[in-house]
């Protein structure tokens, strides 16, 4: 192997499965919002993909006649392909760190997402330093933006949880 090769190696984009992204963040079905996130670069962006069913829990009550993902809904599956690719970064996998939001800014819904979409949520890192990050974050179906935020969010490590 050269170097050029190890080179383009280190720097190709990666990837999390269902199975990954168990052992990056502490959702759970039903509130497990993403299905794999592809294109990780580290302490730069990554691209969470959702597969929107109609057998999704919050279908039953939004809207039963016509059923559409809730907007809130999108900016947490956002913020959970944010966690893994600060997960990614700092190399955490396994350490059970969370992520907790802290703001929320420039948020707009700009179309229905409903069962049969398959949603991107372009993430990226604006600022990440210390405890504190900051991200911007864009829903994608067919390419059209779907929702849209900046968002903020606390990394809390394992030791540093205070118990209740």
């Amino acid at each position: 192997m050269t170097d050029e090769t190890t080179s383009a190696d280190a720097q190709a984009p990666g990837r999390a499965d269902i199975a990954r992204i168990k052992r990056m963040i502490p959702h759970r079905y039903p509130f497990l919002l993403i299905d794999a996130v592809r294109d990780i670069r580290k302490g730069e962006s990554a691209v969470g993909i959702k597969n929107v069913t109609v057998n999704e829990p919050f279908f039953q009550g939004h809207f039963p006649a016509e059923p559409v993902m809730p907007g809130v809904l999108l900016v947490e599956a956002m913020a959970q392909t944010a966690a893994v690719l600060v997960v990614d970064t700092l190399g955490m996998e396994g350490e059970e760190m969370l992520v907790y939001f802290m703001t929320l800014d420039k948020c707009r819904f700009r179309q229905k997402v409903t069962p049969g979409d398959q949603v991107e949520l372009h993430t990226r890192i604006l600022r990440g330093r210390g405890k504190v990050w900051k991200f911007w974050g864009e829903a994608r179906v067919g390419g059209k933006v779907a929702a849209e935020a900046e968002y903020s969010a606390m990394i809390v490590m394992p030791g540093d949880r205070q118990r209740g």
